[in-house]
């Protein structure tokens, strides 16, 4: 087979990760205009990272290869990367995600190394098929998801691919790449609302502003549908002067009728108490309704025997106002008549017996200052227990007692989790949104467009698929209308407003919900759900990235063939961080009803596919273990599929970002997700040839608000190892690491202004070329024979930075210590670091040294060590641990108890003694006197402490971390 000659890309070298970090987390913060706004999808990437790196995996290196004749010498070299990353750093700001000066220059810039590429293949076998200097290759992503990476390929100039088994994930990505181009440049041919006037701003239908303007009008046409078929389920509050009387802010609204933002309910359960057995009791979170300064609003029950009632009250908080009934987080609440509390295990029974109820807490109106909160009506309590939905998705829950909690509590159908006010509005819209595609048909018709009868799924381009594109985008509304309207959305008192279900990746239990208006023009009413994805599709969709084409297809990654001869970079699910398909069941169920007419094939199965997809969850698999092989074996022949199937000229991206935890094997030793991870790429065929961390997580991103979450991904940089690689000896290895890593670090480090990497991404970094060296032979033997394992490759690769003369977790301390010192960080680049030290924080506050939590991450000083320690009773002692407690000791209690701790780990007095100086010299650079002395002090005192630990005697066998 006649070799490709592949120039190193830019991503195999450097990569300004600072600027794309920045953008990547400031993005974060934006939401109008957004395409994530389009569709909820989890843990997307950010598109300005998805951007830079298909840029980075595109565009040539300048340095030389002497094999291929190509590039200019080391200075050059660095300019001419200063200048690269002066286009990446413009790339990635939001502002710029519309100019095409900017964009323009990125295409530029990837054309001219593909065509250097296609002229140093011009004669390869295959050219006319793999090297067409006229044509880019396609791109494509087989975790295509919710569609960042296609989206933001098509953006460079690409023709995108997007795959997926999960057919939400592929019905979102027909909405990014897929659906737009197809109607770029038309005019919305729906009338304008009643009211409305043609404006010249709107006479440019350029992009996809003509569709993101149907879909406004549409939006509008469903809700004066609804609301002469449903308003009456819906009705105004009018204010008397009974209301006004305990409450004077009422008076000027008295005889105005005011329209309901939502309906505040409490859950209900039989109180536990026999004098009150038959009393359906309130389990409420908060009383507040109102937190703002000024404008304080809360409930107040008032006891009448053994009934009791909700009065809305204003001004300042009462008393225990703030935690409702609630007896503490694990304890349950208090029965509100007697005081009796009422447990989990009393909750759950009366659910699963079919015995939680509801009940009317508070109505919020919409007053002509700002939100009114008034106490509870006769006449709407009535007609939300009068409603009787006719149709509701009465598919159970899965049975995945981590994400999804309300099972517990007799919510096991998809229907119990919304109010039966919410399912009318949600089955009568979803009906409208069919209505809407035979109207916008006969729209497009009279407009002049072409009755073909070709559907959106067949390809079509004329007005019944055009129709049912502006369907797509009326669905999505639905979706988000069904986020945040079921009986899972809690009340914000603070921004006084409802909030969205999936905070987080899970269906949690709450037990006060706000069931929105969803015929108002407040957070939750279907408008603002439309009028946001218009908004967001004039933005993201103005230009259409010179109408490039795009395809969204449902497949399996492990035997799809999509990936043929493309350009790839792929975001694969995290071992079991998320479960997409059974959280999108939630989606899933109203997409299928509005939206099966339009995609049948796509939508054929009453849920999405579960069997397939590569997730660890014990409860599908059994059990845990089968659970990580399944994940193991199917994530590696997804890899394997794609070594064997993309383009040749061009690296492989895998974004990883699961979080790492230590695992025991049989013989004891310690192993990371992390390195789990990279041996299955390994074993794929694949050779590693970068390492980047990119911070593309949000602090309060959703798998855990106030928890420890991931800061950051790692981005894999892969290509196809040789089949014939050969064999090396560790010396040679070394050997090897110690010629290319200056030269390696040198690039990282002096890119210019635009491209320093942070020390602590450092270590993460530079496992990417040494990783190359590694991972590019068939093995790498040790002196018994054996195969060296990743582990042990990265603790030498630790070493070019001086740092593997300690155990992992000395390591990290040190590296971290230089960094932030005793300050507290993020628990992300916490993370992060551990992955490249071979730990895990999670192992770091085991051996005592560190503190996580809140999403925030320390070192303990030594004055904060506890000091009944002692190394004997210690299974998990760092060189880092013992020396700080011996600086607590000798600080606290004096040499000769210094001395005792030392005789205890005799193994470790050589290590801690070098630490300290190193130490000591660091803070002496650093100017952090107070420490320094610290270090200086145990390294003066040094001589006596032997001394008394020789004394004591070395007694006891010393347990430590494996040294590099």
């Amino acid at each position: 087979m006649t070799e490709v000659k592949t120039p190193k890309k830019l991503i195999e070298v450097a990569l300004p990760l600072d600027a794309i970090n920045a953008a990547a987390a400031r993005e974060k913060s934006i939401r109008h205009g957004h395409p994530s706004t389009l569709h909820l999808w989890w843990a997307r990437r950010p598109l300005a990272a998805a951007r830079a790196v298909i840029f980075a995996q595109m565009v040539n290196d300048p340095g030389y290869e002497r094999h291929l004749g190509r590039g200019v010498n080391k200075e050059k070299a660095a300019l001419e990367r200063e200048r690269l990353f002066g286009i990446i750093e413009r790339l990635v700001q939001w502002e710029n995600i519309n100019n095409e000066e900017v964009l323009r220059e990125a295409r530029e810039e990837i054309w001219k190394s593909w065509r250097e590429t296609c002229q140093l293949n011009k004669n390869h076998p295959q050219a006319a098929e793999l090297f067409n200097p006229d044509k880019l290759p396609a791109f494509h992503d087989p975790f295509a998801g919710g569609g960042a990476l296609p989206m933001e390929a098509q953006r460079l100039g690409l023709e995108a691919w997007a795959s997926d088994l999960n057919p939400v994930a592929v019905t979102i990505n027909k909405a990014m790449i897929e659906i737009p181009p197809k109607f770029a440049g038309r005019p919305p041919v729906g009338p304008l609302p009643e009211g409305e006037k043609q404006s010249s701003l709107m006479e440019d239908w350029f992009g996809a502003k003509g569709l993101a303007e149907d879909v406004r009008r549409y939006g509008l046409w469903m809700r004066k549908e609804a609301e002469k078929r449903i308003g009456r389920l819906y009705p105004k509050v009018e204010i008397t002067a009974e209301m006004a009387k305990e409450r004077p802010d009422l008076k000027p609204l008295i005889g105005k009728k005011l329209t309901v933002i939502a309906w505040l309910w409490a859950r209900t359960v039989k109180s536990p108490n026999p004098a009150y057995s038959r009393v359906d009791v309130p389990l409420v979170s908060t009383f507040v309704l109102s937190g703002k300064a000024g404008k304080e609003a809360y409930v107040e029950p008032v006891i009448e025997g053994d009934q009791y009632q909700f009065k809305v009250k204003v001004g300042k908080l009462p008393k225990g106002a703030e935690i409702g009934t609630t007896a503490g987080k694990r304890s349950g609440f208090i029965c509100l008549l007697s005081g009796s509390p009422i447990d989990y295990n009393h909750i759950r029974a009366e659910g699963q017996n079919g015995r939680m109820g509801q009940r009317l807490m508070a109505i919020v109106a919409e007053g002509t200052r700002g939100r009114v909160y008034l106490s509870p009506t006769t006449e709407h309590i009535q007609i939300a227990q009068t409603v009787n939905p006719q149709w509701v998705p009465d598919m159970d829950l899965p049975n995945n007692p981590r994400d999804f909690k309300t099972p517990n509590y007799g919510l096991t159908r998809f229907c119990d989790l919304f109010t039966p006010r919410q399912l009318v509005a949600l089955t009568t819209f979803s009906d409208l949104v069919q209505e809407a595609i035979a109207k916008a048909k006969a729209d497009a018709v009279n407009a002049g467009m072409a009755d073909d009868g070709v559907g959106l799924d067949e390809g079509g381009v004329g007005a019944r698929a055009y129709a049912e594109a502006v369907a797509v985008y009326l669905a999505f509304a639905l979706d988000k209308m069904a986020d945040l309207g079921n009986g899972l959305v809690r009340w914000e008192p603070v921004a006084q407003c409802p909030r969205q279900l999936f905070g987080r990746q899970a269906i949690p239990m709450i037990w006060d919900f706000a069931e929105a208006n969803i015929l108002s023009n407040s957070s939750g009413a279907w408008t603002t759900f439309t009028d946001g994805i218009s908004k967001a599709m004039m933005k993201v969709f103005s230009t259409l990235f010179q109408v490039i084409a795009g395809k969204a297809l449902q497949e399996d990654a492990m035997t799809q063939v999509v990936s043929s001869n493309k350009v790839v970079s792929t975001d694969p699910p995290y071992y079991d961080n998320i479960g997409y398909a059974d959280l999108s069941d939630f989606f899933y169920v109203w997409l299928r009803r509005s939206l099966k007419p339009v995609f049948p094939g796509l939508y054929a199965t009453l849920a999405v596919p579960k069997a397939q997809e590569l997730v660890a969850t014990p409860y599908r698999h059994g059990n845990k273990e089968a659970a990580e092989a399944f994940f193991l074996g199917g994530m590696t022949q997804a890899i394997h599929n794609l070594a064997e199937k993309a383009h040749p000229a061009f690296p492989v991206i895998i974004y990883y970002a699961f979080k790492q935890s230590e695992t025991q094997d049989d013989e004891g030793t310690s192993s990371t997700g992390w390195e789990t991870f990279l041996e299955a790429v390994l074993r794929a065929g694949f050779a590693i040839t970068g390492t980047w961390p990119l911070r593309t997580e949000n602090s309060s991103r959703m798998i855990g608000q106030g928890t420890n979450a991931l800061a950051s991904s790692i981005v894999l940089v892969c290509r196809k190892r040789a089949a014939d690689a050969p064999v090396i000896s560790r010396r040679e290895f070394i050997r090897e690491l110690n010629a290319v890593l200056p030269d390696a670090l040198d690039e990282m480090t002096r890119g210019g202004v635009n491209s320093p990497v942070a020390p602590v991404d450092l270590s993460q970094a530079i496992i990417g070329p040494g990783m190359a060296i590694f991972s590019r032979y068939a093995a790498v033997l040790e002196a018994d024979g054996q195969p060296m394992t990743v582990r042990t490759a990265l603790q030498l690769i630790n070493r070019f930075l001086a740092e593997d003369d300690f155990d992992h977790d000395t390591q990290f301390c040190l590296s971290w210590f230089e960094n932030s010192g005793w300050s507290e960080g993020k628990f992300g680049e916490a993370e992060v670091l551990s992955k490249s030290k071979g730990t895990s924080v999670s192992s770091l506050q085991h051996a005592g040294v560190a503190e996580s939590g809140g999403g925030k991450f320390r070192l303990r000083r030594w004055a904060e060590l506890p000091g009944d320690w002692s190394s004997r009773n210690d299974t998990r002692t760092p060189v880092w641990e013992g020396l700080h407690q011996l600086i607590r000791a000798l600080n606290q209690e004096g040499e000769a108890a210094a001395g005792k701790l030392l005789a205890g780990m005799p193994a470790l007095a050589e290590p801690m003694r070098a630490l300290a100086y190193r130490l000591y010299t660091l803070c002496e650079r650093k100017g952090w006197a107070e420490d320094a002395r610290a270090y200086n002090e145990l390294i003066n005192a040094w001589t006596g402490i032997e001394s008394v630990s020789y004394e004591t005697g070395h007694v006891g066998t010393q347990l430590t971390l494996e040294m590099g």
